[in-house]
Order: structure tokens, then C-alpha cells, then sequence
């Protein structure tokens, strides 16, 4: 089975989406038999690239809010972190520019790591507050995924894997996405934001009997506005 997620790496509902489906999967009993590919999506590809602006001040000035509006609108999705396992520190985290982290996904894929480098990105960023639109930043992150930093820097100086980053853009244009985390499954079926778990759970079941694939035996349980019912927004 493959699914195709397009996220952004500073949206925070596709870090707890894509835990919700890494989830589903296994309870399901079908690890090992999905591929999971992370597409790229900008959010706000106007992001300076040495922006020092904190997430608040972005979004105050985005939206239009207050402060203390803004950090209040937040804590709702630190809670909703909390329940997939995720530690989130929003007064840690600054805006970032994420193409230049796009890019290396798109490699780090091509050489077998593109799910551990695109974790090891989300988690820098939510838990870690480290500003992944650095170029040094993102080689280190690359290295600590187990890829070689040299490798990693010729591709951001060359500006390598970058024609494949505007198509996924383009490509979520044609399907009309607007919002992120989007699943789209076997290419027939999509989900839109970070749904409550049985829904990924219900999809996954669904295609994976339209396929005939057999759950493995396992034990279950193992391991518009500003980010509204479960999806950032442009």
C-alpha cells in the first residue's frame, strides 16, 4: 500500500497526523507492508530564510491577534500533541523558511531515509526548537538521520531535488489541496487534516482488504484559521 502525505515541517497538526497513521498502521497489524511518503507542501514559502521571528509574532501578525490570544489558540494543539506522544514547546519555536528541508527530504528518500530524516526534522523543530531553515542546522539533522553531511551540503548549494519539490507543490495544486497534513491513499483515497484515529484506522482497513493484504500478528499498541479541526491553512 502507499500513501502520499503532503506536510510542511512547521505545521504542527502533520507531526500529530503523521503519528495518528505510523499508529494506525501498526495496531492494524500491517507495518512493514506500507509506504509512507511525505510530499512538500510551503506554508508560507515568504519566510525569510534568517527570519529570528518567533512562531507568536508571526501568527499574531498573520491573523491579526493579540499575543496572548495567540498563545492561548496554541495550547489546544500542545494538548492534542500530548495525546499521540509529543512534547510541543511553542515559545520555543521560531518561523522557518522549510524549502531548503523539502529538498533534502526529496534525497534523503532517494537514499533510503526519508521517513528517518523527516522525523528527525519535525522532532528538531517541535521539541527540539532548533530553526530548520538554517542550511547548518538542516546538514547536522541530515548527518544525525545517518546521511553524509557532505553529500547533504552539495545538494542544498546546488539547489539539487528542487525541480521535484515545486512538482509536489504543483501536484497538491491540481488535487485542490489547500490545508496540510492531506492523505491521499493508493492514490484513490484522501483524508484531509489530523482526523481523530479511527478514521486513518477505518482508510487504512479499507484498502488494505480491497488490496488482500493480511495483518501480521502483533501486539497492539506498540509503539481558513490558523491550524483549525486538525489542518494548517495557507
Amino acid at each position: 500500500m502507499k500513501i502520499e502525505v503532503w506536510s510542511d515541517f512547521v505545521c504542527p497538526f502533520c507531526y500529530i497526523g503523521k503519528r495518528q497513521l505510523e499508529k494506525a498502521i501498526r495496531d492494524l497489524g500491517y507495518a512493514g507492508q506500507v509506504e509512507v511518503e511525505l510530499k512538500s507542501f510551503l506554508l508560507d514559502p515568504t519566510t525569510d530564510e534568517n527570519s529570528n521571528e518567533s512562531t507568536y509574532e508571526h501568527l499574531s501578525k498573520k491573523y491579526g491577534m493579540p499575543l496572548d490570544e495567540v498563545k492561548k489558540m496554541t495550547e489546544s494543539v500542545v494538548q492534542r500533541a500530548k495525546e499521540v506522544g509529543l512534547q510541543y514547546n511553542f515559545e520555543q519555536l521560531k518561523t522557518a523558511n522549510t524549502l531548503k528541508a523539502h529538498q533534502l527530504a526529496k534525497w534523503a528518500y532517494t537514499k533510503g531515509k526519508g521517513s528517518e530524516f523527516s522525523e528527525r526534522v519535525f522532532h528538531a523543530y517541535f521539541i527540539e526548537g532548533k530553526e530548520i531553515g538554517k542550511r547548518d542546522v538542516l546538514i547536522r539533522l541530515a548527518e544525525e538521520a545517518g546521511l553524509n553531511g557532505k553529500e547533504a551540503a552539495e545538494v542544498l548549494d546546488g539547489n539539487q531535488f528542487l525541480k521535484e519539490v515545486e512538482k509536489e507543490i504543483q501536484q497538491a495544486q491540481v488535487y485542490g489541496i489547500r490545508g496540510v497534513p492531506f492523505f491521499v491513499i493508493e492514490n484513490k483515497y484522501g483524508i484531509s487534516g489530523a482526523q481523530p484515529q479511527e478514521i486513518f484506522e477505518q482508510a487504512v482497513k479499507k484498502v488494505a482488504e480491497e488490496k488482500g493484504m493480511k495483518p501480521s500478528l502483533q501486539m497492539v499498541g506498540e509503539e481558513g484559521n490558523f491550524c483549525s479541526d486538525g489542518q494548517c491553512d495557507l
